[in-house]
């Protein structure tokens, strides 16, 4: 499969040079240098990954985020400078999938586009409602929902997202980290003792709803996974 990437970025050296890195890797890719270019391609070409700078003109990079996640779920992968910390966090929220900084590694984001197509894909290859099978627990990622024997279960987007991230790797271990960085979205502020509390209090709402439903296991020294 050859995947269409749509690079959102106005300085030509570092489009020309994600562009080559691409295309070398086989990718099928196109370029818009601002804001409004880049919602025109993404809707005329349907892209599977979308990289995307915060600072272009006509529309910045927030707005264009926002208005692709009104009728899309596209990976966008955000490109941000060192001390725009606000904003990358603001990106993540609206559903950005990942970010990176200037100046970037290629190596490093080809690594992370890769990631994330694969995520994409495995959540693609998913009915749109996940069933955990275990105390019928039921996800419903469309209208972000969780239930047990249809009673709704009230989680935090952070709780959604940790529930999400173990079932869609069912059967494998996932770090701490792993779980911080995909979870959270961005590098959190503290360490991992963050994803025990959550995960601890993700578990107590699920025991809460049905002692069967709590089916997230600790792996003494690696993470949590659902098996």
């Amino acid at each position: 499969m050859i995947y269409r990437i749509l690079i959102v970025d106005d300085e030509p050296s570092v489009t020309d040079l994600l562009a080559y890195n691409l295309r070398k890797a086989r990718y099928d890719v196109f370029t818009a240098a601002d804001g409004r270019e880049a919602l025109r391609l993404a809707g005329k070409f349907k892209p599977d990954l979308i990289l995307l700078d915060l600072m272009i003109p006509d529309v910045d990079g927030l707005d264009v985020c926002r208005e692709l996640r009104k009728t899309s779920n596209v990976p966008i992968i955000m490109i941000t400078a060192l001390g725009e910390e606000t904003d990358r966090i603001v990106g993540l929220e609206l559903g950005a999938d990942d970010y990176v900084t200037k100046p970037f590694s290629v190596r490093e984001l080809m690594a992370r586009i890769k990631a994330v197509l694969r995520r994409a894909q495995n959540g693609n290859s998913e009915p749109i409602s996940v069933i955990s099978g275990a105390g019928n627990l039921h996800m419903d990622v469309e209208s972000h929902t969780v239930s047990v024997a249809e009673a709704d279960i009230d989680l935090t987007r952070l709780e959604f997202d940790l529930l999400h991230r173990l079932l869609i790797n069912r059967g494998r271990v996932l770090t701490r980290e792993r779980l911080l960085e995909q979870a959270w979205g961005y590098d959190y502020v503290g360490n991992t003792r963050a994803v025990d509390s959550a995960i601890k209090r993700l578990r107590a709402k699920l025991r809460a709803a049905s002692p069967e439903a709590d089916c997230i296991e600790s792996v003494r020294g690696l993470g949590y996974r659902i098996p």
